[in-house]
């Protein structure tokens, strides 16, 4: 077999994909607390996929210390594949959601519980406060939302992760 570029981070895929999903939860939790660009319900959606990512991830590496399972990663590799593969398609749910695509969850309308400590105490001091709607994109960047790049970026680690797959059954 041919040596390409991404050999080193497809023989690591598990331990890529758990530092590329932290990187990804990081990224969110900085537009929250320096951006000050609060959370809707489908952007929270988004980042538990990333967490149950790492935590699959770190139980194929962990798993992967053990001779018995080695035969296994091909099937961690696809199962993280397929994760990332789910988070693109909420990501690109949401991304229609606010085109006006289609109609998102009735949690999404701006009634739903997330909120700042800031808006909290607002709230506690009378102000109304009116939470982030999943159907207005609070941020935008060639025209993508951060939804749209989520989608994009996820189908593209779930294609590496489908490579990294298929690469250690070819071993």
């Amino acid at each position: 077999m041919t040596s390409s570029p991404l050999d080193p981070v497809l023989t690591r895929w598990p331990l890529a994909a758990l530092i590329v999903s932290g990187l990804m939860l990081a990224i969110a939790h900085a537009f929250e607390t320096f951006g000050g660009l609060a959370p809707c319900t489908l952007c929270l959606r988004q980042r538990e996929v990333y967490w149950a990512i790492m935590a699959v991830a770190a139980a194929v590496l962990v798993l992967g210390r053990f001779s018995e399972a080695r035969s296994l990663k091909p099937w961690g590799d696809g199962l993280i594949g397929l994760m990332f593969l789910f988070g693109a398609g909420l990501a690109f749910f949401h991304a229609g959601v606010e085109w006006k695509w289609w109609p998102g969850p009735t949690v999404c309308s701006g009634g739903g519980a997330t909120a700042s400590a800031a808006d909290l105490l607002a709230a506690l001091n009378g102000a109304k406060v009116r939470p982030p709607a999943c159907d207005e994109a609070a941020w935008v960047f060639a025209g993508l939302s951060m939804a749209g790049w989520n989608a994009l970026i996820s189908l593209s680690l779930a294609a590496v992760s489908g490579l990294a797959a298929w690469r250690m059954t070819r071993r």
